[in-house]
């Protein structure tokens, strides 16, 4: 198989139970929730999205076979095989991730995570499985490491959710490119947290710090 990737990068993990670990990003292209074309975006079952996964003309972007992905993701990750961690992303990556990518990565050592929005059951292979719901799509994955929330949306469905089987509930402020608007997001989210005790907040760490 041929995998089309917009980018794949080493940083610091920003959100979530595992933010601050030094983690290769692996960004697949595409997403069945929006098309990424801003004029789809008011029709799109997700309308805040904040990430750019169309084409692959990112960092390190292309079309790879899974073992020169493996290997690409290995050679970003550089000398040394402890504690080797790869997240990988979108879009909505559960749309191209098979066997033989999860067997590669297993294979350089690579403990693997991802990020989906559930809508698509996610591969037995992966190591730490974190969903992120979206308002109006039908989500199949109900159990996993992290589910975590964009708040404010889903209000209605919290009850249910706190029902699903997750290790970690955690809220995000979302992102809506205001300072004000975001300020009122984070103020929102924490006044959630305060209210339900069985999530906790998780915040953007790496836009605070400037990192990709």
């Amino acid at each position: 198989m041929s995998y089309a990737v917009k980018e794949i990068f080493l940083t610091l993990q920003g959100e979530g139970v595992h933010a601050g670990r030094r983690a290769v990003f692996l960004r697949f292209a595409g997403c069945n929730l929006w098309t990424g074309r801003e004029e789809d975006r008011s029709s799109a079952i997700c309308q805040f999205c904040d990430t750019d996964f169309v084409g692959m003309n990112g960092e390190n972007g292309g079309r790879y076979d899974a073992a020169d992905l493996a290997a690409k993701v290995a050679a970003l990750w550089g000398e040394g095989t402890q504690s080797r961690y790869v997240v990988i992303t979108g879009g909505e990556p559960m749309l191209q991730v098979d066997d033989a990518i999860i067997d590669a990565l297993h294979a350089h050592g690579f403990q693997i995570a991802i990020e989906s929005n559930g809508t698509i059951a996610v591969h037995p292979g992966i190591d730490w499985v974190c969903i992120s719901p979206k308002a109006g799509s039908d989500v199949v994955q109900h159990h996993g490491d992290e589910l975590k929330l964009v708040w404010p949306q889903l209000a209605s469905d919290v009850d249910r959710m706190e029902e699903w089987q997750f290790a970690h509930f955690l809220i995000q402020p979302m992102d809506k490119g205001d300072a004000v608007l975001n300020a009122a997001s984070v103020e929102e989210a924490t006044r959630f947290v305060m209210n339900r005790p069985k999530w906790r907040l998780s915040l953007q760490n790496h836009k605070i710090l400037g990192l990709p």
